[in-house]
């Protein structure tokens, strides 16, 4: 059995049985003025954070939802397109689908608003999305890519690139590792099927985004996950894991590199009204200003006495320097 066929094999039982709390972090899912999310699909979050960002979602945006789970962010994103198919939602595991199904069903009779033709629900995998080149505005998974293996998530990263309209957004949460995982802990399939060992370090996985295409990458949250500990995991020391919320958007890369947005600002502390770097960044004297990573470290080391770079907030909402 594959370790893919593993994931699969406890996603389905999971299905049928649901345990509660299995991938979650401690937070309610996102409340919205007339959305009612029912018991069952509460019980089935099997994210580890959020990939429902309303600023993405303007416009009646059609979303591509691979991994359906419960159905409880399909569910989210049909709140902000509520017309037939406008959410799309792609599972492997038939006892998913029905199971998802299921609690759209009883979505339907809880919110007025909604009806389950909203969401469609179809099979499927990361590997060969089936949806058509350039066909959707959203992209959006939550703990299931860092189940896979490097090779494995770079296809479905590439997947995701190649459906996504030119502007568009693949929005993800994922568990990254403050350290790289032990080769003992990579190898164990059930514990990567519980998110527990696939995890890639920061820089691994925005390097991945960067290698696919996608020009510019923000952090919208960062926040604990999960601890794996020495006496449990065999490890030397403690590993902490932390679940990281990012919207990447289909641009095009820079010729100085992708922008990587984590929240740092720059400020400008200099005798003149306003700063120009000659490169399309003018600080206001002592107004804070969104940077990308690049630029606060090109800015830093311009005119480190006269330009304050902030430290990265991990809580990027858009807006900026790029």
């Amino acid at each position: 059995m594959t370790y893919l066929e593993t994931a699969a094999k406890f996603y389905s039982d999971v299905a049928e049985t649901p345990q509660i709390g299995l991938c979650c972090v401690q937070s309610s899912p996102l409340q919205l003025p007339g959305l009612k999310i029912p018991e069952q699909m509460q019980e089935m979050n099997y994210g580890c954070g959020t990939t429902v960002h309303a600023a993405e979602l303007v416009g009646n945006p059609v979303v591509l939802y691979v991994g359906v789970g419960g159905g409880l962010e399909a569910l989210q994103f049909a709140y902000f397109s509520r017309h037939n198919g406008s959410v799309i939602a792609v599972d492997p595991v038939p006892a998913m689908r029905e199971a998802a199904a299921r609690n759209l069903q009883i979505a339907a009779h809880e919110n007025e608003w909604f009806d389950a033709s909203f969401v469609e629900i179809i099979e499927g995998d990361a590997f060969a999305l089936p949806v058509p080149d350039a066909s959707v505005d959203v992209v959006a998974q939550n703990c299931l890519f860092n189940i896979f293996e490097p090779a494995d998530l770079a296809k479905a990263l590439k997947e995701t690139y190649r459906v996504l309209k030119p502007g568009g957004r693949l929005l993800m949460s994922d568990p990254i590792a403050t350290r790289p995982i032990p080769q003992h802990l990579k190898e164990d399939e059930r514990l990567r099927a519980l998110c527990l060992s696939g995890a890639l370090t920061y820089a691994e996985y925005v390097q991945h985004l960067v290698d696919v295409g996608f020009g510019q990458v923000e952090v919208r949250a960062r926040r604990p996950y999960r601890l794996l500990d020495k006496h449990n995991y065999k490890l030397d020391a403690d590993l902490l894991l932390e679940s990281l919320d990012t919207v990447s958007f289909k641009v095009d890369i820079p010729s100085d590199g992708a922008c990587i947005f984590t929240g740092k600002t720059a400020i400008y502390a200099g005798s003149e009204e306003l700063f120009d770097d000659g490169a399309g960044h003018v600080l206001q004297r002592g107004v804070p200003a969104a940077v990308c990573d690049k630029t606060a470290g090109k800015l830093g080391g311009l005119m480190p006495d006269k330009v304050l770079i902030t430290d990265s907030t991990w809580h990027y909402n858009g807006g900026g320097c790029c």
